[in-house]
């Protein structure tokens, strides 16, 4: 889920997220990944998340977009 630590900023390429913990600012380059991030916490896990929300072609960049969210802090484990 995204870090209570992290505040998205909207952007028309997608947006902001910013770190108030370690201060690092991360650039979410596309809206479907702000919207997946943004609703993650909703899911049971981030493979269901995926599914819900991107086409398969697509699956392989937006889990490893996740996880590049997730080792940067960005997302946290619940």
């Amino acid at each position: 889920m995204l870090s209570p630590q992290v505040a998205l900023r909207p952007e028309q390429f997608g947006a902001l997220a910013y770190h108030y913990g370690n201060r690092r600012l991360t650039f979410l380059k596309s809206p479907t990944l702000v919207s997946l991030v943004e609703h993650l916490g909703d899911f049971d896990n981030v493979e269901v998340a995926v599914d819900a929300s991107v086409q398969p072609h697509e699956r392989a960049a937006y889990v490893a977009a996740l996880a590049r969210l997730a080792a940067s802090e960005v997302l946290v484990a619940r």
